[in-house]
């Protein structure tokens, strides 16, 4: 341990930064670790401000529940989309990326984030933009905020992909180099009253059947019939 300053003057000296002691790489450091705390700060406010159905849910302040607000709406809006039952069917069969998008948000919906997350993957690892989009609030309700941005520089990428499904629109605001951080808005299509009640959600996955995985733990399965109970869900919804 050093030894106390024994003085004023001692004190100040031991303070000061003397010419060369830091490099231009130094510098670069500290810009970047600024840029990344301001996107943290930009997030917040865009989250603030972001549109969305402030109608059917009170719109919460805290950062990781306006993100939680923003991924529940963007769940809804991903399975009632018209063509999320057959997509969902498609996935069981085929495994199509479009029904594995579907099927995540039902599984968050539902409350089983893993399964959601795993398969949210899947379909970004397929080059699907939306499911990135999925990725980048999960972090952002963890307050998992360097992962959120790994997922917003992702979906930049991803939104060059042709021919992917894209159920719900969105636009990034303020683009940055990667790493230094991107924020996302989506609009809300078609009717803001077509919701599906998270209840009745988790009531038509309950019985899904489970794989097990050595690595991987047991991930959520697709049935055969739960396109078909989408498909009723809707039409109760709509």
């Amino acid at each position: 341990m050093s030894a106390q300053p024994c003085c004023i003057d001692d004190a100040l000296t031991r303070t000061r930064v003397f010419e060369g002691d830091y490099t231009p790489a130094h510098l670069e450091a500290s810009r970047a670790r600024l840029a990344r705390d301001l996107t943290e700060f930009t997030w917040m406010g865009l989250l603030m401000a972001g549109p969305g159905r402030g109608a059917l849910r009170r719109t919460p302040t805290a950062l990781h529940e306006q993100a939680a607000h923003r991924l529940w709406e963007l769940s809804q809006n991903v399975i009632t989309d018209t063509e999320a039952a057959c997509r969902l069917g498609r996935f069981h069969a085929e495994r199509d990326p479009g029904g594995a998008l579907t099927f995540a948000c039902l599984l968050d919906l539902a409350g089983r984030e893993d399964g959601a997350q795993f398969w949210w993957l899947f379909a970004a690892g397929a080059g699907n933009p939306t499911s990135a989009l999925c990725l980048y609030f999960l972090h952002l309700r963890r307050g998992e905020l360097r992962d959120a941005d790994f997922w917003a520089t992702q979906l930049a990428v991803l939104d060059r992909e042709v021919g992917q499904y894209t159920p719900v629109g969105h636009v990034p605001v303020n683009p940055g180099a990667p790493g230094a951080g991107i924020t996302m808005r989506f609009e809300a299509p078609g009717d803001d009253d077509t919701f599906v009640p998270d209840d009745a959600v988790k009531d038509a996955i309950q019985h899904l059947d489970v794989e097990g995985d050595d690595e991987l733990g047991n991930i959520p399965q697709p049935s055969a019939a739960l396109a078909h109970r989408l498909e009723d869900l809707l039409t109760s919804a709509r």
